[in-house]
């Protein structure tokens, strides 16, 4: 699949200008200064050079989002040595098999808490702190989010607490120097149909702004508004009852069982196409497949008119 930068409104209205910026700027400071992360850049891990330009946007990003890599799984390899090779590995995977220009996403960080320059010129654009790189990593939306890809699989396990510790302060690092706020800190799932970032590490989602907000020295009470829910083949239940009657309603021929089965799946994957969606996961060492996801791309296409939007996601997360 090819880069691709087209932006689509998902969030009631908010616009992707400074609004990161202008959150930050009116929510004061009260902490002491951001400890600066150690960031091994793309010359220590011998990247490859780029197969293209690098585009530089000339703003700040508005959204920091959190992926999981699913490959290489969660080894207990916490070297420096390995998240230099898994670093490597990604690159390949990306330019050689996704077709890509470089490495999709800004930011790596190790099982291990070692963090790397993902793209090129993503460390250097940061440390300038009024522009940022575009990546590949958030389908439609690259050119308004900058991307942490977490090694390891985190749909059913918890992350170590050294990628965490990492995490916590790479991101507010990368915050501090754009000045955006904690709402701002988002899952890949909250973009895009996707398992990403792992069921447990997404429900940490909140913890992490908090964590976040404290080293920034700024408030989290907005932070953590419903998102839309992510619905799967295979899951049951009133949500999957709920989209099926919206399918239903927008022509689709499904059932209103609660049962994400075989004619929902189609009928999701049709919608999906016909709206020209991405359904290639951002997966970081392998393709994964991802079509039927119904999720955050989708239940705008559905749900029906005459409400907003954060009516219906507060309505869907009940």
């Amino acid at each position: 699949m090819g880069e691709t930068t087209r932006r689509t409104a998902l969030f009631g209205g908010l616009t992707v200008t400074a609004a990161g910026a202008l959150a930050f700027a009116t929510a004061g400071r009260a902490g002491a200064a951001v400890e600066v992360p150690d960031i091994h850049p793309t010359s220590e891990w011998d990247a490859r050079p780029a197969g293209g330009a690098i585009v530089v946007e000339n703003h700040k990003p508005t959204y920091i989002v959190v992926h999981h890599t699913v490959d290489p799984g969660n080894n207990t390899d916490y070297s420096l040595a390995h998240a230099l090779q898994i670093s490597r590995d990604i690159q390949n995977f990306h330019m050689d098999t996704r077709g890509w220009i470089d490495t999709g996403q800004q930011f790596t960080n190790s099982r291990g808490g070692h963090v790397t320059e993902g793209r090129h010129r993503s460390l250097e654009v940061l440390r300038g702190g009024t522009q940022h790189v575009q990546g590949a990593n958030v389908a439609d939306h690259n050119s308004e989010c900058l991307g942490i890809e977490n090694e390891g699989l985190y749909s059913t396990v918890d992350v170590p607490v050294a990628l965490w510790n990492s995490l916590v302060q790479l991101i507010a690092h990368i915050a501090d120097q754009y000045g955006i706020t904690p709402e701002f800190i988002k899952g890949h799932r909250d973009f895009n149909s996707t398992e990403c970032c792992g069921q447990v590490l997404y429900d940490r989602l909140p913890e992490l702004r908090t964590e976040v907000g404290r080293l920034l020295g700024v408030s989290t009470a907005r932070a953590d508004v419903p998102e839309w829910p992510l619905l799967k083949p295979g899951d049951t239940g009133p949500r999957v009852a709920t989209a099926q009657r919206f399918l239903r309603a927008a022509g689709f021929g499904v059932p209103t069982d609660g049962v994400f089965a075989a004619a929902t799946t189609r009928a999701v994957t049709k919608l999906a196409a016909e709206h020209g969606l991405s359904r290639d996961s951002c997966t970081a060492a392998r393709a994964v497949d991802e079509s039927g996801f119904l999720g955050s791309d989708v239940w705008p296409l559905i749900v029906p008119a005459g409400r907003s939007t954060a009516a219906w996601r507060s309505e869907l997360a009940r």
